[in-house]
C-alpha cells in the first residue's frame, strides 16, 4: 500500500508502517499546497493519505477521492499521542477502500 503523511502529520509514524510504502509531503516536494491540490496529486501516485487534519473533510469534497483519507483525532499531533493510533491504522490498510473518508480516534 502507497501511503502518504500529510505536513501535520509526524514522519515518526512511518516506521509504524514497515510493509507500507510511505512518504512523506515534504519528500515528494509538495509542502504547503492546499488540500485540494494535494488530494488531486496525492490521488496519482498513493492509495492512502494519512492526515490529522480533521478540517480536510470539511473543506473539500470527498465524493471524488482518487485515493483514501485517514484521520487520526487526537488531542494532539505529538507522536507520542498518535503511535497508540497506528495498530488500527495497520488494521485498516488491507481492507481500506478509495474514495472514502476514516477516521480513528483516541480512545478516553
Amino acid at each position: 500500500m502507497r501511503v502518504l503523511l500529510d505536513e501535520c502529520t509526524p514522519r515518526k509514524l512511518r516506521r509504524d508502517l514497515p510493509e507500507h510504502e510511505v512518504r512523506t509531503v515534504a519528500e515528494m516536494g509538495w509542502s504547503g499546497t492546499r488540500n485540494g491540490a494535494l488530494l488531486r496529486r496525492a490521488g496519482a501516485e498513493f492509495d492512502v493519505l494519512l492526515t490529522v487534519d480533521s478540517n480536510m473533510e470539511f473543506q473539500q469534497n470527498l465524493t471524488d477521492l482518487p485515493l483514501a483519507l485517514v484521520v487520526l483525532v487526537a488531542h494532539s499531533n505529538d507522536v507520542d499521542v498518535l503511535r497508540p493510533l497506528m495498530p488500527q491504522v495497520r488494521e485498516l490498510l488491507p481492507v481500506i477502500e478509495r474514495g472514502r473518508l476514516y477516521r480513528i480516534a483516541v480512545r478516553d
